[in-house]
């Protein structure tokens, strides 16, 4: 037979759950060096020499985007370019793998809100797709 205890629990034997599942390796950080992007029109501060999911990651961004049909929230999954989970828009580019994409200093990401059309074709390339008139 079993008892329970009606005690708390001490302390010092609760384990808190780690803010993100993805933590760069001990000593990784002292070869990076840090990097301004915006994200959202708000500033952060990321290392350098990551993806940019990897360095959104890093600051504490859960959030890249939502889906078209629910809204639901989405973020990283594979990070390796197989699920598109991580799509944002970079430097004006929507539909871009955050995962497969490296930080740049001075990088504008915007998360991606439901559907996005393609961007515009470029207007030179516009003339030569009816060159014969057809």
């Amino acid at each position: 037979m079993t008892t329970r205890s009606t005690q708390t629990p001490d302390p010092a034997r609760i384990q808190t759950p780690a803010p993100t599942l993805f933590r760069p390796l001990p000593g990784a950080d002292a070869a990076a060096t840090n990097i301004a992007i915006w994200f959202n029109e708000q500033p952060l501060t990321v290392p350098s020499g990551r993806s940019v999911a990897a360095a959104l990651l890093a600051a504490g961004v859960a959030r890249f985007r939502a889906t078209p049909v629910s809204g639901a929230p989405r973020g990283p999954f594979c990070m390796m370019g197989a699920c598109f989970e991580c799509l944002v828009e970079i430097d004006g580019v929507p539909s871009r793998q955050a995962c497969m994409v490296e930080v740049k200093a001075g990088m504008r990401i915007r998360s991606q809100e439901g559907a996005r059309d393609l961007p515009p074709a470029n207007r030179a390339d516009a003339s030569l797709e009816n060159a014969h008139g057809r």
